[in-house]
């Protein structure tokens, strides 16, 4: 009798157990079909008992931000195949689903030749209605792209097409090893090139956790190399900033262990985590690449997009060596903290930047990578145009931003840049329709285009709306010295003293060479 009763209470607790694990997970799936992406950070796993997670999650899953856009609307289409992201159990017996459906693929989809097809029909059908002149971009593009493909190999590690056929075999090592992943959102505006075959809208952003891809012992051996080879002596300009840091293309020691990484370890990893766009670690070519070093004189960089398919960065610094540091993502408006050995893979186009270290050095590697088999139109073509813009050929870098977006109708790049021009050529109403066309596709989410149509709207002499998107601006990113300049100018047109001032030294603050600038005006007035 007293076995029996042992026996009935332990199968009790195995079926307490149990449904304990199934409330969680249907708790995980309902938050994450109504446009959750980080449902993990509603309690910690240090802390919680697997009571506590169910009754945290279940509480949390009945007032979820419901986004009633696309992203909720496909992951609805799959919520009763029982699979959440890269967690889909039948990653690890090799099967399709995870990758051909959940990831936003067909049954039966073969992802270059779709690309391909639709692709060619785009650019033919583009060519009859631009002519000639659009059909020699796109030549350019692609002898641009073989050669830029053809340089990556001289310098970095290219895998040969053998390395097909053991793919199969090491494509789960990652999480067999105790490496898995956290997706996030991609945002509201699809990537510029191949959006459909990355599967947008569906979470883009790919965060190694549990088990690092290297160790804390190989990164301090890696940046050993690196100050002997001089990357402690070198900065750059990059954006509104400037950057510690080198290119490994002057690192040679150093960019010996990233290809012998890229071998073992990345490539296959990527080819992995985007099956849609990579049908091989032999069509991946890293294309450029630095390491980089934040400390208190370059403590940032500014938010941008990388010019590349796709982009990782790695983290080669315990975060107990630095305070701040980690990833800002504006559309999230979210700092992804990474520590030593981790990495985020992701696709070029989203924005992003390195987030402000205030205490101590941190040492991150950056790569764009380009796929050999896949010309990126829009991102060359929007590239020309720049190019074209600081000419200035202002007519050819308008017709190359307008083949673009003939490409990816919601290039936001492209929208902001030609919106730049038609403001020299003081058309204020076409750039304020172009920009705020970008403002509608990111949903408010960029600070550059409300800065930069706070300037439009200023020089159209309409101040109170120029105020409004100039604060709407500094919510998203108060770290940029010469929008607070401009919206300390406004606020003291308008007699509001205190908060002009208070912009004039958060300004200062952030450069303090906008000091002297606000003092000549503080004189003046």
């Amino acid at each position: 009798m007293i076995l029996s009763n042992i026996v009935h209470a332990s199968f009790a607790s195995d079926d307490h157990q149990k449904n304990l694990d199934e409330r969680l997970k249907e708790a995980k799936l309902n938050l994450w079909s109504r446009g959750e992406y980080n449902y993990d950070s509603y309690y910690s796993d240090d802390t919680c008992t697997l009571e506590d997670k169910v009754d945290i999650m279940e509480t949390a899953a009945k007032w979820p931000p419901v986004r009633l856009g696309p992203i909720r609307n496909i992951r609805l289409r799959y919520l009763n195949e029982d699979c959440i992201e890269l967690e889909c159990p039948t990653l690890l017996d090799g099967g399709d689903f995870f990758w051909t459906q959940i990831r936003g693929g067909g049954a039966n989809h073969d992802p270059k030749t779709s690309h391909d097809v639709n692709l060619r029909n785009k650019i033919e059908e583009l060519g009859r209605k631009f002519g000639p002149e659009f059909l020699e971009a796109i030549r350019k593009n692609e002898q641009e792209h073989a050669r830029d493909c053809s340089m990556s190999c001289e310098s970095f590690y290219c895998a040969p097409e053998t390395s097909n056929e053991i793919l199969d075999d090491n494509s789960n090592q990652f999480i067999l090893n105790g490496t898995s992943f956290t997706s996030y959102s991609f945002g509201a505006t699809p990537p510029e090139d191949f959006a459909e075959d990355f599967g947008f809208p569906l979470d883009l952003i790919k965060v190694t956790k549990g088990r690092p891809l290297f160790s804390p012992e190989e990164a301090a051996r890696v940046i050993r190399v690196a100050k002997a080879e001089g990357v402690d002596d070198n900065e750059f300009k990059s954006g509104k900033y400037r950057l510690g840091g080198d290119w490994l293309t002057n690192l040679p020691m150093t960019r010996k262990w990233f290809n012998e990484l890229l071998e073992s370890k990345l490539f296959p990893l990527l080819t992995t985590l985007f099956p849609e766009i990579v049908s091989s670690p032999s069509v991946l070519r890293a294309h450029s690449v630095s390491l980089l070093k934040y400390n208190v004189t370059h403590p940032r960089t500014d938010v941008h997009i990388d010019n590349g398919i796709l982009a990782m960065t790695l983290a080669m610094t315990p975060m107990i060596e630095y305070e701040g540091g980690g990833t800002f993502f504006e559309h999230m408006d979210t700092i992804i903290p990474m520590d030593v050995g981790h990495g985020t893979f992701r696709p070029g186009s989203v924005r992003h930047g390195g987030h402000k270290v205030v205490k101590g050095t941190r040492y991150i590697l950056g790569a764009f990578l380009l796929i050999e088999d896949r010309v990126e139109h829009v991102r060359r073509l929007k590239n020309r145009g720049s190019e074209l813009r600081r000419i200035p050929d202002l007519e050819g870098a308008a017709r190359h931003f307008a083949w673009a977006l003939a490409i990816s109708p919601k290039c936001t790049t492209c929208l902001k840049d030609w919106a730049e021009i038609l403001l020299t050529q003081k058309k204020y109403d076409e750039a304020e329709e172009k920009m705020r066309q970008v403002l509608e596709f990111l949903e408010d989410k960029d600070s550059d285009a409300l800065f930069s149509l706070g300037v439009i709207l200023s020089e159209a002499g309409r101040d109170d709306e120029s105020i409004d998107a100039y604060v709407k601006s500094v919510k998203l990113n108060a770290e940029d010295a010469e929008l607070c300049y401009n919206l300390g100018i406004k606020l003291g047109a308008k007699g509001d003293k205190k908060a002009e001032m208070a912009m004039y030294a958060r300004a200062t603050n952030v450069n303090p060479k906008f000091g002297g600038k606000i003092q000549q005006l503080v004189n003046v007035e």
